[in-house]
């Protein structure tokens, strides 16, 4: 792809210093970019911290597994695939459709930045957003509220709420996948259980190996151009609850990034 750095690089851009609790082991193969001196970059995103954030992460290109903090920050998935100069694909996993009308006019949010790579992205052939509950979907097509009233964006987006994955109906819209296409996949964690992850926003119920299984078609096609991860605790929670979260969600980003390693051969 013209333009872009097409080495693999592994990236932990580091917010609000929740990794540093982790225990992620130092690996010489992640590059841990220290992101917590950028202001007006929590929750909302401001056109000034837009563009320091591009410029920090624009040099070690879209290739590789990277880990974006908690989902505040999820509008970094925006920022990142504005470097595909392709046609692709966005497969995002979360618990939120990220599609709501935005509050702040000029600003991205972590609520309204997957609306905005629909609407705006001119590389994006399809967004397949995999997670969200049925009615919080229903939303996005609604015609007074919703984001998604053009037929060109209707085609663009297909959608598998989280009661279509368990009830086994999620299959009828597999069809629907254009498959000729380099994917970028993005992660909230808040898609799954708390059992597997502690995050500070709702979340849902799925599993793991459930996570892993609905992964697996995309990442066995063998033309990722980069993936992302979001999804991490609450800053400031009672000490031992703080540990406890900061555990279960360690473990589950060592498990993710061995298991995408290993199927997305990065």
């Amino acid at each position: 792809m013209e333009g872009m750095n097409m080495t693999t690089n592994h990236l932990i851009l580091d917010f609000s210093h929740v990794y540093c609790d982790e225990k992620i082991p130092k690996n010489d193969r992640v590059h841990w970019l220290d992101c917590s001196d950028i202001a007006e970059c929590d929750l909302y995103c401001s056109n000034r911290a837009e563009e320091e954030i591009r410029a920090r992460i624009e040099p070690y290109g879209i290739r590789g597994i990277h880990f974006l903090d908690s989902g505040n920050y999820h509008y970094v998935t925006g920022i990142m695939t504005e470097q595909i100069k392709q046609g692709f694909s966005l497969i995002l996993f979360d618990h939120h459709t990220d599609m709501q009308k935005p509050m702040i006019e000029h600003m991205t949010s972590c609520g309204d930045w997957a609306g905005k790579v629909l609407k705006t992205n001119p590389w994006l052939q399809q967004l397949i957003l995999i997670g969200p509950q049925e009615r919080d979907i229903q939303q996005i097509y609604s015609e007074k509220e919703g984001l998604v009233t053009s037929t060109e964006l209707r085609e663009k987006l297909v959608t598998f709420s989280a009661e279509e994955i368990q009830s086994g109906e999620a299959g009828n819209k597999i069809s629907k996948i254009k498959k000729n296409f380099p994917v970028y996949i993005s992660i909230d964690k808040d898609i799954l259980d708390e059992e597997y992850s502690e995050t500070n926003w709702s979340q849902g119920k799925m599993s793991l190996p459930v996570l892993e299984r609905l992964l697996m078609p995309f990442l066995k096609s063998g033309n990722i151009l980069g993936i992302d991860i979001c999804g991490e605790c609450q800053q400031g929670m009672p000490l031992p609850q703080y540990l406890e979260a900061e555990e279960i969600n360690g473990e589950t980003n060592k498990e993710l990034f061995d298991f995408l390693m290993h199927y997305s051969h990065m």
